[in-house]
């Protein structure tokens, strides 16, 4: 095993890969960044060698390289940025919007951060079938459609599209949401969720959702779909989201007789 030079450059690992070992080449990769970063006390947001130097340095192929990267950002210990570069991930923050009726502004509002969101759409549309159905409407009924890119600390986090009956929606036209709660705004005029069902699942990003995310076509999303309702049971809002895979993964906290779950997010 090599020493440490001191005039390494931070975040560079420096023991080889062994070529004869069981271990696959990129999980040998892997760890020693993960090595690299404990040596050299990186914190996030610090930059991380790039693909090329990786390659050139062990005489590897980018596909490994790539690799052991995507395995660590999977695990959160790395975040890639298009056309910048590789850097150490920032610490994760539970949130409750899988299994709490609690909205986007409200949650990060609650830790501390900061949601500002790009109204894409804001109108009275007709229901079509799917819209129709969840909200308990006829097909054509109109209702109140919102859409929004939502940016939490200054980066891109997800895309979410509302729909609202009429009834409940109209007090929100002419409103500016860039900077305030949709459910705030709601509770004002007397509409309150108290209970309803949200489920989320794995998609890929279209390349428009790419493009308005700031990812790759294809990059991993989580979709969020929900309906709520008020105290009388008449659904209120339907929505689907959907929030960057590379800065949400879900945790759960086991008990004995309960469990708790959590979208867990990189702020």
């Amino acid at each position: 095993m090599s020493t440490v030079p001191s005039s390494a450059t931070p975040g560079v690992v420096v023991d080889g890969i062994d070529r004869d070992a069981t271990a696959p080449m990129y999980d040998q990769l892997r760890q020693l960044i993960l090595d690299g970063i404990t040596r050299d006390g990186l914190q996030p947001g610090d930059p991380l060698p790039g693909e090329h130097r990786l390659c050139e340095q062990y005489g590897i192929s980018r596909t490994v390289v790539r690799q052991a990267l995507a395995q660590l950002e999977h695990e959160g210990v790395v975040e890639r940025i298009k056309g910048k570069g590789t850097f150490v991930a920032r610490p994760r923050t539970s949130e409750s919007l899988v299994h709490t009726l609690v909205g986007l502004f409200d949650e990060v509002q609650r830790r501390g951060g900061h949601v500002r969101s790009e109204v894409l759409r804001h109108e009275v549309i007709d229901a079509d079938a799917e819209v129709a159905a969840a909200l308990e409407l006829e097909p054509g009924e109109p209702v109140v459609i919102l859409t929004r890119l939502r940016h939490v600390d200054g980066q891109a986090w997800s895309l979410s599209t509302t729909w609202m009956p009429l009834a409940v929606g109209e007090p929100t036209l002419g409103v500016d949401l860039q900077d305030s709660s949709l459910y705030a705004l709601l509770a004002a005029n007397g509409v309150v969720a108290t209970h309803g069902v949200r489920s989320a699942e794995a998609t890929v990003a279209t390349h428009e959702q790419a493009t308005q995310l700031g990812v790759s076509a294809g990059s991993a999303l989580l979709r969020l779909r929900s309906v709520s309702r008020d105290a009388s049971g008449r659904p209120i809002e339907f929505f689907i989201a959907y929030h960057r895979g590379d800065r949400s993964r879900f945790e759960f906290r086991l008990g004995t007789d309960s469990s708790q779950g959590a979208l867990v997010h990189v702020p």
